[in-house]
């Protein structure tokens, strides 16, 4: 009788020792196999196609662009990709974002090896895998009004400090139109004023600094 195939595994960080750790366990795996590593988003693109993976785990945040940037390049060539997103970050606007990009599973580095292994078998078979976690931070916020890309714009200009004159040049918008989309902003992020906007802003993930 023929082996089963192993699940060949493809892994894009740009910690070293994380790499290291992620593919010593995969290693120690009797039906799994890492065939290849990626530092960032770029090189995850170019070599997805020569490593042919059945399982990706892919960081959020590298170097060059974000993680869910790289899963739409893949899947765009790919259709057929599964790739789980493995992060530190919870924000709700960011799982959203990678689940819509094609995302298989959503992953936090905090858990135990043994999750993310069965997570991996999971996905390979044809499963969705959301940690508990990250599901109910995301069904925290689903009945709220998500802000629009020009909200999310002047939110960015808010955070890196400019007023709203500075915000109206730079958008070539009327000064108004600038507080009515700061009103806006607040309202939808249950905010008293613009600080405490950002920060909602920078934790759920819609803005970055």
């Amino acid at each position: 009788m023929s082996e089963p195939t192993q699940i060949r595994v493809f892994c894009v960080d740009d910690h070293p020792l994380l790499r290291e750790g992620i593919g010593a366990i995969i290693r120690s795996q009797p039906d799994m196999q890492l065939v290849g590593e990626a530092a960032t988003a770029q090189e995850a693109i170019q070599q997805f196609g020569k490593f042919h993976p059945h399982v990706t785990l892919m960081d959020l945040r590298l170097p060059d662009m974000s993680g869910i940037e790289a899963v739409v390049a893949i899947r765009a060539e790919f259709s057929d990709a599964r790739i789980i997103m493995l992060t530190t970050f919870e924000g709700d606007a960011e799982i959203q974002r990678a689940l819509e990009a094609g995302a298989s599973g959503y992953l936090l580095k905090s858990m135990p090896p043994k999750e993310i292994m069965d997570a991996i078998r999971q996905v390979h078979a044809g499963k969705k895998r959301i940690h508990p976690q990250v599901a109910a931070r995301l069904a925290e916020f689903m009945s709220e009004d998500t802000l629009t890309a020009r909200e999310v714009e002047v939110l960015s200009h808010v955070a890196s400090g400019s007023r709203n004159r500075d915000i109206a040049e730079k958008l070539f918008i009327a000064e108004e139109t600038v507080k009515v989309h700061i009103k806006h902003i607040m309202e939808k992020l249950g905010a008293s004023d613009r600080t405490q906007a950002v920060a909602i802003g920078i934790r759920r993930g819609i803005i970055h600094l």
